[in-house]
């Protein structure tokens, strides 16, 4: 749906004037009935973003393509992970000794290494790219 809907708009002024017409003991009735009309509308819209939606993600699918991949996280998202994983190392880290010795701080830090290797592998550098294949692989 546009920002300005020439239809939108003739069903508002209609509504308008049948109230200035009928008087304020219908007005609840009027503005149900346009509402009505603007729900329709936006459900319309979004029924048809659905379908196309659909259609390009069945067409990526047809032509052989992947599913389009999830966004690589920007430096700065990168680097907040890492900092926040560091900064919430130190009590976990005290969380492990206090309770479990050494053997819970070893726990504790191969968990935050996990986290961060987990996270490490949508980074462009690490993750491998695949290659179309061609004649020449053989």
């Amino acid at each position: 749906m546009e920002a300005r809907d020439p239809e939108l708009r003739r069903e508002l002024d209609a509504t308008l004037q049948a109230r200035r017409e009928l008087g304020p003991e219908y007005e609840s009735a009027l503005i149900d009935s346009f509402l009505e009309k603007v729900e329709q509308r936006l459900a319309g819209t979004d029924d048809r973003r659905t379908r196309r939606r659909l259609a390009e993600q069945q067409m990526a699918a047809a032509r052989g393509g992947a599913q389009p991949a999830a966004p690589l996280g920007t430096f700065g998202e990168r680097f907040g992970f890492g900092v926040a994983s560091l900064v919430l190392a130190i009590p976990l880290s005290a969380i492990g000794v206090a309770n479990a010795g050494i053997e819970g701080l070893v726990v504790a830090w191969l968990g935050i290494f996990g986290v961060n290797a987990v996270h490490a592998r949508t980074w462009p550098w690490i993750r491998k790219r695949q290659r179309p294949a061609s004649e020449w692989d053989g």
